[in-house]
């Protein structure tokens, strides 16, 4: 398994402690984020490793340095100009080795119970998987009846976004998005037409007339993002429950 570790994020929500470390290096339990997701990343089967570095990631790159994970741990070194997260996607992919093997993503500050390495054996075969659920939230995924993607909508301001002309809206199933989810390498030439700097979602949204991007209803997924300071707290007694 190739397993790509989004860390490049300022954590503005996490100041003052992103004033002087990236959010991937603030502790939890003791251990950076950064060591709770690479390790279990490893325990789900990942062979192969790369690390996006944006804010402070002169600091990712020496903890990495000093920290033996057991397994290849690359870094995709965005510190001059950070590329969000289609153009980090993109940069990343061609750190790996080259094979045809899919590559889970995984944001450093999700933790969770997720079936990782369920979730990627059953859908290597796919252009992309997200894992979704029913968490309420302003902003869903819509999938179709075969759980393939759609659309987007924020229920607060009305926004919706697709490439299908005439959708029923009304008809497609809303789910939330995890943060994690997988790819396939052959989806490489269709990233190199997007823009340097863009958001994985709108390439998502963009193709999935022309991909087929399978939404993964995931029922028992408990789920925390350690974004701000008020969850660190939770997050220690989170770790404790999974």
């Amino acid at each position: 398994m190739k397993a790509l570790l989004f860390a490049a994020g300022r954590g503005t929500r996490l100041k003052p402690l992103t004033d002087t470390m990236p959010k991937a290096l603030v502790p939890v339990a003791g251990k950076p984020l950064l060591w709770h997701t690479l390790t279990r990343l490893r325990e789900a089967g990942a062979t192969e490793v790369v690390v996006n570095v944006h804010h402070f990631g002169e600091q990712i790159i020496s903890y990495l340095d000093k920290h033996d994970f057991g397994i290849p741990v690359h870094v995709s070194d965005e510190r001059e100009e950070l590329l969000d997260t289609g153009g980090g996607l993109r940069q990343a992919m061609k750190l790996f080795t080259p094979n045809d093997n899919s590559i889970l993503i995984h944001n450093v500050d999700i933790l969770s119970n997720a079936p990782l390495r369920e979730f990627y054996e059953a859908n290597k075969d796919a252009d992309a998987a997200l894992m979704v659920s029913e968490r309420v939230t302003n902003r869903y995924l819509l999938f179709d009846d075969n759980n393939y993607l759609r659309a987007w909508a924020n229920l607060q301001t009305g926004e919706v976004r697709t490439p299908f002309q005439n959708l029923d809206i009304a008809s497609l199933h809303r789910y939330a998005f995890s943060g994690i989810h997988l790819v396939s390498p052959r989806l490489l030439s269709f990233l190199e037409e997007f823009p340097k700097i863009f958001p994985i979602m709108n390439f998502y949204l963009q193709t999935c007339d022309q991909l087929s991007f399978r939404g993964v209803f995931t029922p028992t997924l408990r789920l925390l993002d350690v974004g701000k300071q008020d969850t660190l707290k939770e997050a220690e007694d989170f770790l404790l429950m999974l």
